[in-house]
């Protein structure tokens, strides 16, 4: 049995290479980008006005005009036009180009309309109101850089250079399995011995939550089919995550298996409290991981968070988001292993506090829907005081 950090460091030592792909512009939402992304004109494109108003020139103002004759009505998407005299203005609306020999931009509330006439009611200052013609950035100016998570503000830039399809970082293809004879459908009333499948669909839907979509296997509890489905998946897919059989069970094969599929074991069994049987291994030649968590419910989601998690934002490059949290409670875990603690979370004048979620053990599935994270306490930990800051391992 291997130290948490140990298992861990392993874990992050064993990132895939999975490539780039292109994907459509609203598919590359919350992906990663892979490519340096360049503005293709000036942003904005061209002098727009700011306001609804009427546009000048203020050399009028100069000389002491304050009436201008309206010649005409300018709205965003227009062609830009042209003012003949400094004694007339068009009326001009937001994001409308900015015509030829105006300089000044007056909004309606400063101007009185009458009988084609805008006469001011306040002296302007020359140039106003006016978004410059790459002010915003420059034709060839980086926008976004490689390595960034794409958000709805992003596609907006994307849109905006025309990114009809975008280059992103490709996410492993992942197989969650679940393993047991107890385990049946959950559209299925369960006979007093068996147990709907419950880790394979939260496992499921927090990989959709970051956009992986899983494949679903059930492996029953007979060591020729264990193998011989594994051995099929370990063809198809980059990751398997499975729930279940790892432990010291006369029917937990799956370690058994693996090594017969040329699966390397890097370690099985961590000090750690939930998941001490987890199980991990990498096939080098086929470039597959193998993540074999053990079955009870908190141990699968725990370790999914703790460890899938960080291993594929090493795998994509990136740095996860670190957030903490303040104890509000003092702990007593008095442990020789690392503890992975249920937290429930609460933000109280600008902090955010945790308290322990009260389970009854790994198996205790409904403690789950309680947890905003995790906490890692130490192990040796025999008492850690309300008000002391830990990283919150987030699973909401």
């Amino acid at each position: 049995m291997i130290s948490f950090e140990e298992a861990f460091q392993n874990v992050l030592d064993h990132p895939l290479n999975l490539g780039n792909e292109q994907v459509t512009l609203l598919q590359s939402t919350g992906r990663i980008l892979a490519e340096v992304i360049k503005a293709d004109r000036d942003f904005p494109p061209f002098d727009r006005s700011t306001k609804d108003g009427i546009a000048i020139h203020f050399s009028a103002i100069e000389q002491g005009n304050d009436r201008f004759k309206i010649v005409g009505t300018l709205s965003a998407g227009m062609a830009q036009q042209t003012l003949s005299s400094d004694a007339n203005c068009f009326e001009i609306m937001t994001g409308a180009v900015l015509p030829k020999a105006a300089d000044t931009i007056v909004m309606y509330e400063e101007t009185a309309i009458k009988d084609g006439w805008a006469i001011l009611s306040k002296t302007p200052k020359k140039g106003q109101n006016i978004h410059r013609q790459g002010s915003d950035e420059k034709a060839g100016a980086v926008l976004l850089e490689k390595g960034r998570k794409i958000t709805a503000a992003v596609i907006g830039v994307l849109a905006s250079v025309g990114k009809t399809e975008v280059l992103v970082k490709k996410l492993p293809k992942v197989c969650v399995v679940s393993t047991g004879n107890e385990l049946v459908e959950v559209s299925e009333t369960p006979l007093p011995h068996q147990i709907r499948k419950s880790n394979m669909l939260s496992l499921t839907a927090a990989l959709e939550k970051i956009k992986i979509f899983p494949t679903q296997l059930h492996l029953a509890d007979d060591r020729t089919v264990v193998e011989k489905k594994l051995q099929k998946a370990l063809a198809e897919f980059d990751v398997l995550m499975l729930s279940g059989g790892v432990s010291k069970g006369k029917f937990d094969f799956i370690p058994d298996a693996l090594e017969a599929l040329g699966v390397e074991k890097i370690f099985h069994r961590v000090s750690q409290r939930p998941g001490k049987p987890f199980w991990f291994g990498i096939q080098i030649a086929h470039k597959k991981v193998v993540f074999s968590f053990p079955g009870n419910p908190v141990s699968t989601f725990a370790n999914y968070h703790v460890y899938f998690l960080p291993w594929l934002s090493k795998t994509l490059g990136i740095e996860m988001e670190k957030q903490h949290v303040i104890l509000d409670e003092t702990v007593q875990p008095q442990s020789n292993l690392t503890l992975f603690l249920q937290v429930r979370t609460e933000r109280r004048k600008g902090k955010l506090l945790a308290k322990l979620v009260q389970g009854n053990g790994s198996g205790d599935l409904v403690s789950l829907a309680k947890t905003d994270g995790f906490i890692c306490v130490p192990a040796g930990e025999t008492e850690i005081a309300k008000g002391n800051a830990f990283e919150l391992i987030s699973c909401v």
